[in-house]
């Protein structure tokens, strides 16, 4: 009987369960090697970590994942901080997120913000005191609370859905912009030549690059800024609505509406329909997202589909690759392409036979 055999047989007739000094022995290294081995395999060479997973395998030990982690100083989770839990947007985001993380087997802590600066702080705390070995922002801003940002925590983030300019972190958003400019031609297409605009929150960076991205596109077809009325909104359907009251005491009336999200288009396009006007014949209205909402709406919403599931996975691929060691932290852009939906809720122009593109 070879040596191997006989520690392998050793450990048999034991009956227990094979620990840590076990596979030391068999693989002739520390118990310190043979974690470092397991939890960090690059920090070991090569044929270290062959002969410590070799001994692994004949002797059947299971690491105590627990424990393993607790010596890591790791928690396995992931937090991910969300604007409103209840804007319908995220839900497919979030989805792509936990695929992804639990693959490599992490799980994830939602911090719902909702405007609370309170909640905001229990987030920073949360982070600073070792609770999670990662982060996931998707509010468009580093959290902060008594003078510190969470940045300043040293645990690996990444940002997605909004862009945080100048953030020292790799960052996941769709082409907003671009997206806009080819609405803007649709529209101009559609031989439409008075539009509004229902905007999202003042300051925040989706509103900023979509807005920009319409105008620059109405202007590329040639039309001036008096072509264009802009609503105030907040990415609401109650705020959709209530562009569309604003909407329904103008004359003449723009006949193209675009909504900076698909919540304020779908209350924008229920409560003119209300009120007897027929979409799109008499106005034609698009959204942005692609939210399933947009599916159901009456009727169906044009509008510029992210790839929610995408920019979740892709976001938290790059967070484990940065909470496994396998990149380092710096700025960087990943940009996912977007793609237009044309749908039941635009149409040629009243008059359109006469107008420009007609």
């Amino acid at each position: 009987m070879t040596t191997t055999s006989r520690r392998r047989a050793g450990a048999a007739r034991a009956g227990a369960r094979a620990g840590i000094a076990d596979v030391a022995r068999l693989a002739g290294v520390s118990t310190a090697t043979v974690s470092r081995a397991l939890a960090s395999p690059g920090v070991v060479s090569a044929t270290t970590r062959d002969r410590v997973l070799q001994a692994v395998r004949e002797t059947g030990y299971t690491p105590h994942v627990a424990a393993q982690n607790l010596r890591a100083r790791r928690t396995m989770m992931v937090l991910v901080v969300v604007p409103d839990i209840a804007n319908p947007f995220f839900a497919e985001v979030l989805h792509g997120i936990e695929d992804t993380l639990a693959a490599a087997g992490y799980g994830l802590l939602i911090g719902n913000l909702a405007n609370s600066v309170a909640k905001e702080g229990r987030y920073v705390d949360l982070v600073f005191a070792g609770q999670v070995d990662g982060v996931l922002l998707l509010n468009g801003g580093i959290p902060a609370s008594a003078g510190r940002g969470m940045a300043e925590s040293g645990v690996p983030i990444v940002a997605a859905c909004e862009a945080i300019p100048k953030a020292p972190f790799p960052q996941v958003e769709i082409q907003n912009r671009e997206a806009s400019i080819a609405v803007a031609a649709l529209l101009a297409q559609l031989g439409h030549r008075r539009f509004a605009y229902i905007a999202g929150p003042r300051g925040n960076v989706l509103e900023k690059e979509r807005n920009a991205g319409f105008r620059k596109g109405l202007a590329a077809a040639g039309f001036d800024a008096a072509s264009l009325v802009q609503f105030d909104g907040d990415f609401t359907f109650r705020a959709g609505a209530d562009a569309a009251r604003r909407f329904m005491a103008m004359q003449p009336r723009p006949t193209a509406v675009y909504a900076a999200n698909d919540e304020m288009a779908i209350g924008f396009l229920k409560a003119v329909r209300a009120a007897g006007i027929q979409v799109p014949r008499d106005v034609s209205v698009v959204g942005f997202d692609g939210i399933d909402y947009a599916d159901y709406a009456e009727p169906t919403l044009t509008t510029v589909r992210q790839p929610r599931n995408a920019l979740g996975a892709t976001a938290a691929g790059l967070l484990i690759d940065l909470m496994t060691g396998k990149t380092r932290a710096k700025p960087g852009l990943t940009r996912l392409e977007i793609s237009l939906l044309v749908r039941g809720s635009t149409g040629p122009a009243p008059g359109a036979t006469t107008a420009r593109g007609g």
